[in-house]
């Protein structure tokens, strides 16, 4: 029995048994259900179809390499740092330094809206750990930092008790998931394709995250800068489907109501788009507009309906 259980760390002199709740909190801290707001971007995978840099397959695995590798460089150091050093001076240095090596607004933003979401989940789920939520409350009376995703996962990940191999390999993996999930939503391949791609990846994973697994924050750095200028258009698009949600309601009258729902910025936009153009309504809670939605779709669609009827009547 004793030969079938895996070791997380080898520098712990905890025993076998305690190490299963450990094994289960790390999977959660990985698994794709975890509502950290991972597939809200596409790490400029979007903007680089749009832009004609990726026009089939092998683009895409292409692609998907030099994220990685950007990845590797830039941010394991600050996931292998708060890994290795879980303290909230820490995490306030890391999540400085992060913000001023980011040049980019939009994977800015994406960085900052994951790690607030994963702080927030963390210190709700992993209630074991008390310090993680005495660190986020803490942090967000004082406004000190943007909570930055790297060097939170990494103080999560050290905190629960994960060696840095395994928090930075866990990092290199979400990193495939988000991209390979947003390659399957933007119908660049199916989902068979994907996890046949995602297979394909992993051993080209594994050898980055040897290249560039511990690593001081010093040495963090960009390999890949046309992602960077990629990812910066992104907000340029004209349509776009990471980032927003689009929701269209048809009337009789022909006024066409479209609600778009932004996942970054938590806000919501009404307006009438044809015959009143400039009619435009910003809400900052999605949440209250959802009654008044429902109510306009069902109206829109009871008018319809009656609008057949008297026509079958006629």
């Amino acid at each position: 029995m004793e030969c079938d259980q895996i070791e997380i760390s080898n520098d712990s002199d905890r025993p076998a048994s305690a190490e299963f709740p450990l094994k289960w909190s790390e999977w959660q801290l990985i698994d794709s259900i975890l509502p950290t707001g991972g597939f809200a971007h596409s790490f400029g995978l979007e903007a680089a179809v749009q832009c004609r840099i990726i026009s089939g397959p092998e683009d895409l695995q292409t692609y998907v390499f030099h994220v990685l590798e950007n990845t590797g460089s830039l941010l394991l150091p600050f996931v292998y740092s708060g890994t290795m050093n879980p303290t909230i001076e820490t995490w306030h240095q890391l999540d400085k330094m992060l913000d001023a090596t980011l040049t980019n607004e939009v994977s800015r933003k994406a960085s900052t809206s994951q790690g607030s979401a994963l702080m927030r989940v963390a210190a709700t789920v992993f209630t074991e750990f008390p310090y993680l939520k005495t660190m986020r409350d803490t942090t967000l009376a004082s406004g000190a930092v943007a909570f930055h995703h790297a060097p939170i996962f990494g103080i999560i990940c050290g905190l629960i008790g994960l060696n840095s191999g395994t928090s930075q390999r866990a990092y290199m993996f979400i990193t495939i998931r988000d991209i390979i999930s947003a390659a399957t939503r933007l119908n660049l391949l199916g989902p068979l394709g994907a996890a046949m791609l995602q297979h394909q990846i992993a051993p080209v994973a594994e050898t980055m995250l040897k290249k560039w697994m511990d690593r001081k924050v010093e040495e963090a750095c960009q390999t890949a800068p046309l992602l960077d200028t990629v990812q910066g258009c992104h907000g340029y698009l004209f349509s776009r489907l990471h980032g927003r949600i689009m929701l269209i309601f048809w009337s009789e009258f022909t006024i066409r109501f479209i609600a778009f729902a932004s996942l970054e910025m938590e806000t919501l936009i009404l307006w009438t788009a044809w015959p009143c153009s400039n009619n435009c309504i910003t809400v900052r809670n999605v949440a209250a507009l959802a009654p008044i939605l429902l109510q306009l779709l069902a109206a829109t669609t009871a008018n319809a309906n009656a609008g057949a009827a008297q026509q079958d009547l006629q």
